[in-house]
């Protein structure tokens, strides 16, 4: 640790201490002029002076507390506070609460860098507090690896709520005596002030309550978590297979310091509540990584946070798990493969383009080629790419980033979305300058992609002589195959998607439903897979475009080239009992695609 300016050197203060002779600092300053260490070191390799000594007096010298980690507790509720690799990284770990202020054991109080970095994470006021390097190293070592401990044993639980009860943790965060009892619970959550609330975030109560939340989030097989605040009480609802359902009523004194947990797992600001708010949560359950994309918004009763669960593992499935038929999946690994030209992925949102387009990725994925990402935001972090996120505030815009990714020799490059001319134009640019251009617009069809592109402002040759394909997606629930049955559909239905129910031919065909189980929350469906409608690039489309065709005129062409639309690829799926004519109306119909 270097001398601060001003003080009295280390050595002397040891020699007026007792515990060290004159004799012992010339022969340690001797020492250290063939080494690099600093002369604490070396007194402690000659053994001269204990650690603990050593670090006592620099504590002096320094005006801060010398912590001992070898007798004196830390509370790990605080330590938990800051993740591991912060951690490990300064040396550094809470240890307990000051007045307004968060206590932490350093190695290097003095280092300004880690006290800034630890007080914008924690969000309090920093005070530092010396402590012996290698009792650090143990401690960190202790509270960490028991925590994921105690983390594994929750999940083993395997109850619909890790086997917590939510009842009395709710009822102990009401106990902990900040939240006060006199007034109505719709207006204690204004008085929180924000110590306060940290000291409710960070009791073991409201801890567990985040984490059973996540975790039967990720049993549940969900794609979102809603946490959304009412008059008197908070309402959870998670998006299961597309569908949103509710799932837990919590208090709503537990509100404030529930969304202040999320935000500081997120690394968020907790004492800002007035603009929206955005973060991410690394989780690993059951042997697998997840991601969560948080966003917090203000509300007329407060924050309502909504976190994404993006698994990892759905962006290495492999295109033919996805529900591809035969002939499109034989069509597209034909189009992923060509050197240049650009592939356009449509659908609304949630429609699975971004698990689509990573599946490709991960498909053409080799040593040989250099990819490169522009995404807002990067949700899948993928080995072996290149990957930039947006960031508007610095300038770095989709159209800015294409223009440095062609200079960084790219064989391949993912634009997370075309939303102007400009990007649109630069995309088109590199995919006629020989790479392969993968990104996504948001329109009902896939030829509609075409006159989307012309309406930006694109001259209908150059999208005619870039374009390779356009692929337009949505995602259907599956039949769930524990309580999957035999039923009838509506005739009107049927016929709906061209099917005459009472045509000789078609008597014999049987269509299933699933009748409702536990296993799929009585709804009849478990799990979801793609319904796609791929249109290639051809002579006559081709001219179709430059010509500026209607999108009906181009569709027409498109089909009538062996293009497979979204009604007939989701009735292939209904015939083979996949899914049912419900959900397939649901889905299909309402995108404005008949």
């Amino acid at each position: 640790m270097r001398r601060p300016q001003g003080h009295k050197r280390i050595g002397e203060m040891l020699i007026d201490k007792g515990l060290l002779t004159e004799e012992q600092l010339q022969q340690a300053l001797e020492t250290q002029q063939q080494t690099t260490q600093l002369i604490g070191e070396v007194l402690m390799d000659l053994g001269f002076v204990e650690p603990r000594q050593l670090h006592e007096t620099l504590a002096e010298q320094l005006k801060v507390p010398f912590y001992n980690l070898d007798s004196q507790d830390v509370d790990t509720g605080v330590a938990l506070l800051l993740g591991r690799d912060l951690a490990e990284r300064y040396r550094a770990i809470p240890v307990g609460r000051g007045e307004g202020t968060i206590r932490v054991a350093m190695a290097e109080p003095g280092d300004v860098i880690a006290m800034d970095d630890l007080k914008r994470h924690l969000q309090v006021p920093i005070e530092p507090l010396l402590a012996v390097p290698a009792a650090l190293e143990r401690t960190i070592e202790k509270v960490y690896e028991s925590a994921q401990e105690s983390s594994a044993s929750a999940a083993a639980t395997g109850a619909a709520l890790g086997g917590v009860d939510m009842e009395q943790l709710t009822q102990s965060v009401r106990d902990s005596g900040v939240l006060g009892t006199t007034e109505p619970e719709d207006r204690r959550e204004e008085r929180l002030e924000t110590d306060r609330l940290t000291d409710v975030t960070d009791e073991a109560p409201i801890i567990k309550i985040a984490k059973v939340l996540i975790q039967r989030g990720i049993q549940e097989r969900a794609s979102d978590i809603h946490v959304e605040p009412y008059q008197n009480r908070v309402r959870v609802r998670y998006r299961i297979d597309g569908v949103l359902h509710d799932v837990m009523q919590i208090p709503k004194y537990v509100h404030a310091p529930l969304v202040s947990r999320i935000k500081i797992m997120s690394d968020m600001n907790i004492a800002e509540r007035r603009v929206p708010q955005d973060g991410r949560i690394h989780v690993r359950h059951a042997d697998k990584d997840y991601d969560l994309r948080c966003s917090v918004i203000p509300t007329t009763l407060g924050e309502k946070a909504v976190m994404r669960i993006l698994d990892k593992t759905s962006i290495q499935i492999g295109l033919q798990e996805l529900g591809f038929e035969e002939e499109t999946l034989a069509q597209l690994e034909k189009l992923i493969i060509q050197p240049n030209g650009m592939i356009l992925s449509t659908g609304p949102t949630g429609s699975g383009k971004t698990t689509t387009q990573y599946n490709i990725l991960n498909r053409i994925l080799s040593v040989e080629t250099n990819i490169i990402t522009i995404e807002d935001p990067v949700e899948y972090q993928l080995d072996g790419l290149s990957q930039v996120h947006v960031n508007r505030k610095a300038g770095l815009t989709f159209a800015i980033a294409l223009k440095y990714f062609l200079r960084q020799d790219p064989d391949i490059i993912l634009v997370g979305e075309i939303r102007d001319l400009e990007t649109s134009e630069i995309a088109i640019q590199a995919a006629l300058t020989g790479h392969l251009v993968l990104s996504t617009l948001h329109t009902n069809d896939a030829p509609s992609t075409i006159t989307r592109m012309v309406d930006m402002g694109v001259e209908p040759f150059l999208i005619s002589s870039s374009v390779i394909a356009s692929l337009s997606q949505r995602l259907t629930r599956q039949v769930c195959p524990n309580c999957k049955e035999p039923y009838t559909p509506r005739k009107d239905q049927l016929l709906g998607f061209g099917f005459d129910p009472d045509a000789p031919e078609n008597k014999d065909v049987v269509f299933y439903h699933g009748a409702g189980c536990d296993a799929c929350r009585q709804t009849g469906y478990r799990g979801r897979m793609g319904i796609f409608e791929l249109m290639v690039m051809n002579q006559d489309i081709a001219e179709l475009i430059v010509k500026r065709a209607s999108a009906g005129q181009i569709r027409e062409a498109a089909m009538a080239s062996g293009m497979i639309t979204l009604r007939e690829d989701g009735f292939k799926k209904v015939l083979r009992g996949v899914t049912t004519i419900e959900e397939l109306t649901r889905v299909v119909f309402t995108a404005g695609t008949w």
